[in-house]
């Protein structure tokens, strides 16, 4: 497994696990099936409802604790100082853990208007020791230069929907000068148009690969740290195996090319 390092020093693998929407009744089969696998990421959060499954999973894998980086996150409506902290201790009650080692704010919801208090929480949070790194997903440049200004550390990691469809090259290009990771969450598109393009197709031909590996492998290259879903155990493991070949240079900027500024989740502007 590659590694990134943080701009605090510390290091997390570049692929993990993302257990979104993956029902609690599911979730602890799915994490355990990925920790046999080899992942030793797992990204969940207060939202999906699933904490308290993801946490008897790892309780109950043989894989000591610090050998696992585990990343939750803050929801909505729980933006604030106060109501931050409160909303931590509940996920860390349902994951059954002393410490998170990534903690981010889901949303900035910039209509709110409450996400520089959000972070001051999570700053405190780091300071106590109780999780390893502080960081924000689907924060924009605005919402991350506020944070910048405002704010005392540097969020670690930005993590934001990015695939080869929407390939986010101002917010990489920010995050690389600030030193702020970059992390993708529905790295594959959801299944959609990223893994049956004859430009992607014809590469995992070439490469003897699936275009969920190439796309996979795309992310590597670019730096980007990414948390692909499945609760298939088939295709868990598949995603996993992406660390044995390398796309050239032209595979990479035909991939490029393929930018189409196309969302499947919802715009931070709008949230």
């Amino acid at each position: 497994m590659q590694q990134i390092t943080l701009n605090n020093g510390i290091s997390m693998p570049q692929l993990g696990y993302g257990v979104f929407k993956v029902p609690e009744k599911e979730v602890y089969e799915a994490v355990s099936e990925a920790l046999r696998a080899g992942y030793r990421s797992i990204d969940t959060a207060m939202i999906y409802e699933n904490e308290e499954g993801v946490g008897r999973a790892l309780r109950d894998s043989d894989i000591s604790r610090e050998e696992i980086f585990l990343t939750t996150k803050v929801w909505n409506s729980d933006h604030g100082y106060e109501e931050t902290l409160a909303a931590f201790e509940t996920s860390l009650q349902k994951l059954g853990v002393d410490y998170v080692d990534l903690y981010l704010i889901h949303w900035p919801m910039p209509k709110e208007d409450r996400y520089v208090e959000t972070w001051r929480a999570l700053e405190h949070l780091y300071a106590e020791g109780k999780t390893r790194a502080i960081g924000v997903s689907n924060f924009h440049i605005p919402h991350l230069e506020r944070i910048l200004a405002e704010g005392s550390i540097v969020p670690a990691v930005n993590q934001i929907e990015l695939h080869p469809f929407l390939s986010q090259e101002a917010i990489r290009d920010f995050c690389r000068k600030h030193g702020i990771v970059v992390e993708a969450w529905s790295p594959l598109m959801k299944g959609r148009d990223a893994l049956t393009h004859p430009v992607i197709v014809d590469i995992a031909d070439r490469h003897q690969k699936t275009p969920a590996q190439v796309v996979l492998r795309w992310h590597l290259q670019h730096d980007i740290v990414a948390i692909p879903k499945s609760v298939t155990p088939s295709r868990i493991r598949e995603n996993l195996d992406v660390f044995d070949f390398s796309l050239s240079d032209v595979d990479m900027q035909a991939i490029d090319q393929l930018n189409a500024n196309v969302r499947t989740g919802s715009n931070p502007d709008h949230k």
